[in-house]
């Protein structure tokens, strides 16, 4: 039997073999924090002036102007890995005031932008814009920094979304590159995070681990994400409590290769936005709605993950999701009573009606290989199975949408422990949902975590259209 003393000494060179493999980069070299801010932080006027800039929403201020003036005499040389780092600090166990803190030893505070101070339009709108100012004015430094410059954020799904949806409008501007997004997770499902290797969680050796994040950030290999647009048109006069990722905008007339066979509103109220990880319609939006509302009433609810999902899944069962039978309630019926899907299926140009099945009570459409905290519900589905149904294997930048059905909140469970596979509706490249009431009055959506309740009318139809996006967003990859 080995002694106290030996104990001590294995367990104590234990510690230090691990804490040497923690310290290391990809490449197997030791960083300190020291060589990394080197590595990252902007020269000091270049920094200033960016905060200058988005806080008096002028790149063409004195301020700006004068440290652009004072720095040139000098010059100053450009990072070799510029970052600049987003924080929500609400998201999940809310560890944000913690993490900005390490932060702050690892690199410059300017280039940390706290997202309940700086929104990310504005750091794109006048943050890379006076980077791109100072480029155009002969400055290599600020040349260098836009063109190498990589986004951290430090967020759940939601915050990731809002980061990319902003960075997105650098294509339509023409404003490239678009810098690429890495990730420290910090939200309850981080399947974003999860499907680039950036991990499920916050990490608990989260000190030594934000560095040597930033380092893989920094260092890592690029990959594509397939974006999509969601555009809501519903008779006008009903009221809707929107997420973020949606906002009114003027009318948008529908895919006109789809005919529409009902009669059309003379007035229609649009809402358009822009989707990474799904859009889900049913009882898990339901269940997620209530969750929602009750975690903003109760904050002191969410410590964390865990107890985050601890309560979500009891809500799950006080909803009727397992235990309430289907008939007692017109709103917990099958989806077949309101839903219509019509779908461009893989290398197919013409909309075709898809059967909705009698038994789903939630329809997700799946953009990511991951979701509901790293499961897979689509599955890795056979060659020969792919071949039957004229699938492909699914990726998160292979221009394909999954939809897929849940039966009720049993044979949810089942597939998110990836025991069976969801129900199997559709691979498409563009969708359309055409939602009619009846006895129904509402109907629950969300997008990406952000569930709404969506009012329907008797008389008219709802439309939700989904489209890819032309442009993918950039991403790093981790491990």
């Amino acid at each position: 039997m080995d002694s106290p003393g030996t104990q001590t000494q294995v367990g104590s060179a234990r510690s230090s073999v691990i804490d040497s493999i923690r310290g290391c980069t990809l490449a197997g070299v030791r960083i300190t924090k020291e060589e990394l801010r080197k590595k990252i932080t902007f020269p000091e006027y270049i920094r200033l002036a960016v905060r200058e800039a988005i806080q008096v929403k002028d790149v063409e201020s004195d301020a700006v102007s004068r440290l652009y003036d004072e720095a040139q005499a000098g010059g100053a040389e450009p990072p070799e890995f510029p970052l600049v780092v987003f924080i929500n600090a609400k998201s999940g166990g809310r560890h944000g005031p913690e993490l900005k803190a390490r932060l702050k030893e690892l690199m410059a505070d300017e280039q940390i932008f706290d997202l309940s101070v700086v929104k990310p339009h504005e750091f794109v709108q006048y943050g890379l814009y006076c980077l791109e100012k100072f480029a155009s004015l002969g400055d290599g430094s600020a040349a260098s920094i836009r063109e190498k410059l990589r986004i951290v954020v430090a967020g759940g799904d939601g915050t990731v979304g809002w980061v990319l949806g902003c960075l997105g409008e650098l294509n339509k501007q023409g404003r490239l590159p678009v810098p690429p997004t890495g990730i420290i997770p910090l939200g309850t499902g981080n399947d974003l995070s999860r499907s680039f290797n950036w991990g499920g969680s916050f990490p608990f050796n989260w000190k030594s681990a934000i560095k040597r994040t930033l380092d893989k950030i920094a260092n890592g290999p690029i990959g594509h994400l397939d974006s999509w647009q969601i555009l809501i048109s519903m008779p006008a006069g009903k009221d809707l409590e929107i997420p973020y990722s949606l906002k009114p905008t003027k009318e948008i007339p529908l895919d006109q290769e789809l005919h529409v066979e009902e009669e059309l509103p003379g007035n229609v109220s649009c809402y358009q936005g822009v989707f990474y990880n799904y859009f889900s319609l049913g009882m898990d939006a339901q269940v997620a709605y209530g969750f929602h509302h009750l975690r903003n009433e109760r904050p002191y609810l969410a410590q964390g993950p865990i107890s985050n999902k601890l309560i979500y899944s009891g809500y799950s069962c006080k909803q009727g999701w397992f235990f309430t039978p289907c008939s007692s309630d017109p709103g917990l019926r099958g989806l077949k009573n309101i839903l219509r899907i019509y779908v461009k299926k893989v290398n197919g140009s013409q909309w075709e009606q898809i059967p909705v099945p009698s038994s789903v009570r939630s329809v997700v459409v799946l953009n990511l290989p991951s979701y509901g905290s790293g499961r897979n519900p689509w599955g890795n589905l056979k060659p020969e199975y792919l071949e039957k149904r004229g699938f492909v294997e699914a990726h998160a930048d292979d221009g394909l949408l999954e939809v897929f059905g849940l039966k009720h909140g049993w044979h949810a469970s089942m597939v998110m422990v990836e025991l069976i596979s969801a129900k199997h509706i559709a691979q498409a490249s563009a969708i359309r949902f055409e939602l009619r009431g009846g006895e129904w009055t509402e109907a629950y959506m969300q997008i990406d975590g952000e569930p709404w309740k969506q009012p329907m009318d008797k008389e008219f139809s709802t439309f939700v259209e989904m489209k890819r996006v032309q442009h993918q967003s950039v991403m790093v990859k981790g491990e």
